[in-house]
């Protein structure tokens, strides 16, 4: 079984609740990221994504320096780094997500990514198919 800490990013740039939007969309354009993980301490407290930056932010014309915990999402899903890699697939799969906070407790300790996934030659199956099915809402 391979697991999710074989995998995972552990080289992960993340912003504080001290930060702003501005600085959060210029990490994911400096990192060529999609999301950015908000953490206080080690601790995660929530995500920005691309996608929170153009609805929660940018179409309620929030300016940039608006703090990060304003757009962020809360309602995580995570998985542990023991997790094995077909049940990080089924999780995005299931809600519709494209990355995911790797956590030990609530510290934050990687990403795994449906690139992550599709490296890994004996993912390539789940990785296609969480991909299939999280594209047919998007």
């Amino acid at each position: 079984m391979t697991t999710v800490k074989e995998m995972m990013t552990t080289d992960v740039e993340c912003c504080t609740p001290l930060d702003n939007i501005y600085e959060a969309a210029v990490k994911m354009r400096d990192y060529n990221v999609g999301s950015i993980p908000i953490v206080d301490g080690n601790r995660l407290v929530g995500i920005v994504t691309d996608r929170d930056l153009v609805i929660r932010g940018i179409a309620e014309k929030k300016p940039g320096s608006t703090a990060v915990t304003e757009v962020m999402s809360e309602q995580l899903v995570t998985i542990s780094p023991d997790a094995s890699v077909a049940e990080a697939a089924q999780l995005m799969a299931k809600h519709q997500i494209r990355r995911l906070p790797v956590v030990e407790g609530d510290t934050l300790v990687g990403m795994m990514s449906l690139g992550d996934l599709a490296i890994h030659e004996a993912s390539d199956e789940q990785a296609g198919e969480a991909l299939t099915e999280i594209s047919q809402y998007h």
